[in-house]
């Protein structure tokens, strides 16, 4: 069961060949067993599962299933769950258990899912490799004797749906923390266009950043699970008021139905240093849409190798505004000290970490009277500049191609600067800069036997066409994903 696909999965359901309760106990028991290693889960809630899986039998035996029920998901531990701890991987949060329900982790209740717990991840959503969690870092499933790190700040919802730990799971995205973990691990993540899923009860990093978007194995199950997602959210300003992403089957094929379709390649992207493999992948694929009929442009982001400047810049600073509310006097750790002050600079020594403080600082500073011009509007242009390049580029293709990221997964021992921890984002920041939609797929296997992605970019809500052709590279690419396979057994 382990290595049946959530589409697969629905079809066995559905004839009642299996039952959820039984996909459930599969699930758990790869928890139990693999849980400890790959350190995926903060919060393991097996009771709930049962439960969960129990009442979508019920509904089965009734003729009245839901679109995803008894489907064993992972929830990022950013998203608020009522009465089940929700920690964003901070000591700051360790204890919370919170009285609501985040829209997005409702909405998957709604659809009948199975939740088996709260995915690990960088503290506060701040990282590349999940290193900054209070709780440690995930391990990558993919030859794990080597201890590979899971990406990134979505990397325990990667590492549980690659090592069979859950069948697909939530993520968040503000420069690419769904994107190169799930490339990384030989996954599909999705980053939709922004305000298509809502924000509202997912605890905030960057706020005009920030965008949820699910995990899995397959594009169609990833489209599957964006359908739960997607829609209009009164509760968050920032939705889209037209919002929407309805899927009734799977994909339908955008290349081979006669009519040319267009695809960019980004100039300023050409002369980045990558890996020999990422190279030689990213040119497969290119000569496999060729052949397939697809009419390859190249098209100019001007600015896009500036995004990554301008993205650390503005991400700081929205995260020193969002983060001042942790004081220890609502909720959360509290350090008490001689008097307010001293506590609420005991309590954030306390309750964050390095990387946290770190851009906490940084934020402050460019939102100072002194930097406020210099940096953060400086910053502010370039994202506008890089907004109107990406619409002029698609006056030239319909869609995007690049890679996901430079290089397969490395060590979680890797010995980085932060900089060039920051510095992995770079081809990924600017569609999130840009609002865009951009989903990264599985491109092909490098010559150490690891995974590589490769991402498709769209027009703002154009996001079933990127996820078309994310189902074409993907299936070019011919990764085995299957957990048993990716695990050795």
């Amino acid at each position: 069961m382990i290595d049946l696909t959530i589409t697969e999965a629905l079809k066995k359901l559905k004839s009642r060949e299996i039952s959820a309760t039984e996909l459930t106990r599969a699930h758990i028991a790869r928890i139990e067993k693999y849980g400890t290693e790959l350190n995926c889960y903060i919060t393991t809630t097996p009771e709930r599962a049962l439960r969960d899986a129990s009442a979508a039998d019920e509904r089965y035996a009734n003729g009245t299933p839901r679109v995803l029920d008894g489907i064993p998901i992972a929830m990022k531990d950013l998203f608020a769950t009522r009465g089940i701890r929700t920690t964003a991987a901070s000591r700051m949060l360790e204890n919370f258990v919170p009285e609501y329900e985040s829209t997005i982790s409702q909405k998957y209740i709604d659809a009948g899912t199975v939740l088996l717990g709260k995915a690990n991840l960088d503290e506060f959503a701040m990282g590349t490799f999940s290193k900054t969690s209070y709780f440690g870092a995930p391990v990558s499933p993919w030859q794990r004797e080597r201890r590979l790190t899971a990406g990134g700040s979505s990397g325990g919802t990667t590492s549980a749906v690659a090592g069979g730990l859950a069948m697909g799971g939530t993520g968040t995205d503000t420069g690419g923390s769904i994107r190169f973990p799930a490339s990384i691990t030989g996954l599909v993540g999705v980053k939709p266009t922004y305000g298509l899923c809502s924000r509202w009860g997912c605890v905030a990093f960057a706020s005009s950043l920030d965008t949820p978007g699910p995990i899995a194995r397959t594009v169609d199950d990833a489209a599957l699970l964006l359908s739960i997602m997607a829609g209009h959210d009164d509760k968050d300003s920032t939705s889209a008021p037209d919002a929407h992403f309805d899927i009734d089957s799977e994909l339908k094929p955008i290349l081979g139905t006669g009519k040319k379709l267009r695809i960019g390649v980004i100039r300023e992207f050409q002369n980045v240093e990558i890996s020999p493999d990422m190279k030689r992948i990213f040119e497969s694929r290119i000569a496999d849409l060729k052949s397939a009929g697809a009419e390859i442009v190249d098209v100019s982001i001007p600015n896009i190798l500036d995004a990554l400047a301008a993205y650390y810049i503005i991400a700081p600073a929205e995260a020193s505004s969002n983060l001042a509310r942790y004081d220890g006097m609502r909720y959360g750790l509290r350090v008490d000290g001689t008097d307010l002050i001293d506590t609420y600079k005991k309590t954030r020594a306390a309750g964050f970490g390095d990387e946290v403080k770190r851009r906490m600082i940084i934020g402050t500073a460019v939102l100072s009277s002194e930097s406020y011009d210099v940096y953060f509007m400086q910053a502010a242009r370039v994202r506008r500049m890089i907004a109107d390049s990406f619409n002029r580029a698609f006056e030239m293709c319909d869609l995007i191609v690049c890679p996901s990221g430079a290089s397969t997964a490395m060590p979680l021992d890797s010995d980085l600067s932060p900089l060039e921890y920051y510095a992995l984002d770079l081809f990924t920041v600017a569609m999130n800069l840009a609002g865009v939609p951009a989903v990264s797929t599985p491109a092909g296997m490098a010559e150490n036997g690891l995974p590589l992605g490769m991402q498709v970019v769209g027009r703002r809500f154009d996001d079933m066409r990127v996820l078309q052709l994310a189902k074409h590279i993907q299936q070019f690419s011919g990764v085995n994903n299957r957990p048993t396979v990716i695990m050795g057994e």
